[in-house]
């Protein structure tokens, strides 16, 4: 099993600012969907299952709340 190499923190920064507007792009009544469907296509490219549910499991594990002044502007 071949491990990625990590992306640079600046690659990092600008995948997590396209990745924002793209679901806000989706809109709040797809943006699950839309969530899936990228995990998905990712998942096809990684092409590992165990891999990929590795990702899911440490994207879950610690996942914060929402926080109260987030909740309270949408």
């Amino acid at each position: 099993m071949t491990t990625a190499t990590p992306l640079p923190a600046d690659a990092r920064d600008r995948l997590y600012a396209e990745c924002a507007h793209a679901i806000s792009e989706a809109g709040a009544a797809r943006e699950s969907l839309f969530l899936a469907r990228l995990a998905l296509l990712l998942f096809e490219q990684v092409g590992d299952e165990t891999r990929c549910n590795q990702a899911l499991a440490d994207a879950l594990h610690e996942l914060p709340m929402p926080s109260l002044s987030e909740s309270l502007s949408s």
